[in-house]
């Protein structure tokens, strides 16, 4: 599988963006997906994942009820919606698969990492 981001721009604090991360070859429905992100001199961290069948979804605290994953296997996406930003956020956004969700709703097993998209939140 390999993974292609987009949606990452500018925005005024307050303002949503929407990420989308299109998946190659075959396999996207068996998968988790997540997406992470990664602050100048921060380490990289998981922000949200779903299942492979979309139906169990985890988030960090920092995005709960600001941040929304969907995927759409038909078409092999996975979108993350961005509400309420704040310049926090401001990181490099990448997405990811792997094998699945663990119960902490992490992913587990060997994680693809896409590239990153840039998404910076200005005050």
């Amino acid at each position: 599988v390999q993974l292609q981001a987009s949606g990452g721009g500018l925005v005024q604090a307050g303002g949503s963006l929407r990420l989308s991360c299109v998946a190659s070859g075959s396999g996207f429905s068996l998968n988790a997906m997540g997406w992470y992100r990664q602050a100048p001199g921060k380490q990289r961290e998981l922000i949200a994942g779903i299942s492979n069948d979309g139906r169990f979804t985890n988030y960090a605290d920092s995005v709960k009820d600001r941040f929304t994953i969907s995927r759409h296997n038909a078409k092999n996406t996975v979108d993350l919606q961005l509400n309420s930003l704040k310049p926090d956020d401001t990181a490099v956004y990448y997405c990811a698969s792997a094998n699945s969700l663990d119960y902490t709703g992490r992913l587990y097993g060997p994680i693809t990492w896409g590239q990153g998209t840039l998404v910076t939140v200005s005050s």
